[in-house]
C-alpha cells in the first residue's frame, strides 16, 4: 500500500499550515474557549482560502475532493487545538444538495457562500437522542401548511445558526421509520424560542434548548420525502462520524505533542520526568493508539472513496477513535500533574472538548449497536 501523500495533498496541507499559523494561533483559541465565542475570524479566512467548498459538487461551486484529503485537513485543524474546526459546510450542505429544494439549495449555499452558518441539526430531544422512535416534536400538515410543537435540547451551533434543520414525526403515524420528516424551519419564526445552556466543554459551540410553541410555515419548508426524514439524515451520518473520528485523531495528536515535550522538559529528582520508564510507557502506549487511529480513520475515507460499503467501518472507526483520543488526553493529563487542570493549559481544553466527542454525533454505546448487529449478521 501506498502511505505517501500525492502532490495535490501535500500542496492543501502546507497551505493550510500557513493559514492555520497566522489566523489561528493558540492565543486566539484559548481566548475564543474563556470567552465562549466562535471562531468566526478563522471561518472567515477558511471561506476566502476555499477551503470550506472542498467537497461540493463544482455545479455549487465547489472542488471536488476525496474523503481521504477531508480527513486529512480535518486532523489537521484539529492538531492545531481547535474543536470542531474544519468539515461543517459539507456536512451542513450534503443533506440539502441531495434533498432540498432549489428554494432549501439557495438558501443554504447562499449562507454557505458567505461564511455563514446556515444551519443548527435539531435532533436530540429530553427523552430522546440515541432512541429516535421516542421522537415527540410533532409536525402537523394542514391547508398547505404545517404546524411544529415540541422542545429539541443540546442542539450545537443554534446561536450562529439562520435554521434549523428539524427532525419532526407526524403524530398520525405509528411506525417511527415512516413517521419523521426533516424540515428546514427559519429560526426566527414566530413561537421559537431559545435557552442557550452553559457546559464544561466545546465552548467555542454553543448548545442550546430549543422550544417550538404551534410554530407555523409553508409546506415547502419540507426537506424531501415527507416520511423519510429518518433514512435521508442517516444517508450522511457516516461521513459525519468519519469527520468526528478525524477531529479526535487530530485532538489527540496535539494532546500527546503537548505531553511529550512537557516530559522531555520537565525536571524532578535531578532530571527530565520522560526518562523515568512509568512515562515512557505512558507515552508509548499514547502513540500506538494514535498509530491505530490514524490508520482506520485513514482506511475507512479509502473505503467511503473506492465506492466501498462501510457496514460496521464507520461505527466502529468512530467509537474507537473517540474512545482512545480521550484515552490518550487523559494520560496526557497524567503527565501534566497539577499544571494540566488549570485553565491556561491547553490539555486541559483536549481533554474537556475530546470527552463530548464520546458523545456527540452517536454514544460509545451506540455505535455498538450500529456495528455489532451487523458483524452479526455478516457472519449469520
Amino acid at each position: 500500500m501506498d502511505f505517501g501523500l500525492t502532490d495535490e495533498q501535500q500542496l492543501l496541507l502546507d497551505s493550510l499550515d500557513d493559514l492555520l499559523e497566522r489566523e489561528c494561533p493558540e492565543h486566539y483559541i484559548a481566548d475564543l474557549d474563556l470567552h465562549h465565542r466562535p471562531p468566526a475570524s478563522f471561518r472567515r479566512a477558511m471561506h476566502e482560502a476555499g477551503f470550506d467548498t472542498l467537497g461540493f459538487p463544482e455545479e455549487y461551486g465547489g472542488t471536488p475532493c476525496e474523503a481521504l484529503t477531508l480527513m486529512m485537513l480535518a486532523e489537521r485543524v484539529s492538531r492545531q487545538g481547535l474543536n470542531n474546526g474544519f468539515g461543517l459546510e459539507l456536512l451542513q450542505a450534503m443533506d440539502i444538495l441531495e434533498f432540498g429544494s432549489e428554494e432549501q439549495k439557495n438558501a443554504v449555499l447562499g449562507l454557505l457562500a458567505t461564511g455563514d452558518v446556515p444551519f443548527a441539526l435539531g435532533f436530540t430531544e429530553p427523552g430522546a437522542g440515541s432512541d429516535s422512535s421516542a421522537m415527540s416534536t410533532s409536525a402537523v400538515h394542514h391547508n398547505g401548511l404545517v404546524t411544529f410543537k415540541g422542545t429539541k435540547t443540546l442542539i450545537t451551533n443554534a446561536l450562529q445558526s439562520r435554521y434549523l434543520l428539524l427532525m419532526a414525526r407526524n403524530p398520525g403515524v405509528e411506525d417511527p421509520r415512516k413517521a419523521i420528516s426533516m424540515y428546514l424551519v427559519p429560526l426566527d419564526s414566530p413561537g421559537i424560542t431559545t435557552n442557550p445552556l452553559d457546559k464544561i466543554l466545546w465552548h467555542i459551540s454553543d448548545s442550546c434548548e430549543i422550544f417550538l410553541d404551534d410554530v407555523t410555515l409553508p409546506e415547502s419548508c419540507l426537506v424531501g420525502v415527507k416520511g423519510n426524514g429518518f433514512k435521508q439524515l442517516m444517508r450522511n451520518f457516516e461521513l459525519e462520524r468519519l469527520m468526528i473520528a478525524a477531529t479526535c485523531l487530530g485532538l489527540a495528536q496535539c494532546a500527546f505533542d503537548d505531553a511529550a515535550d512537557y516530559a522531555a522538559q520537565r525536571v524532578q529528582f535531578g532530571r527530565p520526568i520522560g526518562t523515568f520508564q512509568l512515562i515512557q510507557l505512558k507515552l508509548t502506549d499514547m502513540a500506538i493508539k494514535l498509530e491505530n487511529m490514524r490508520n482506520f480513520v485513514y482506511k475507512t475515507a479509502w473505503m467511503v472513496d473506492q465506492g466501498l460499503p462501510l457496514k460496521s467501518q464507520g461505527a466502529m472507526c468512530k467509537r474507537y477513535c473517540a474512545m482512545s483520543g480521550f484515552e490518550i488526553a487523559d494520560e496526557a493529563m497524567q503527565i501534566f500533574g497539577g499544571v494540566g487542570v488549570t485553565v491556561g493549559a491547553r490539555i486541559s481544553r483536549l481533554w474537556r472538548d475530546l470527552r463530548g466527542h464520546r458523545f456527540g454525533g452517536g454514544t460509545d454505546e451506540i455505535m455498538v449497536h450500529i456495528a455489532g448487529r451487523q458483524i452479526v449478521k455478516d457472519h449469520g
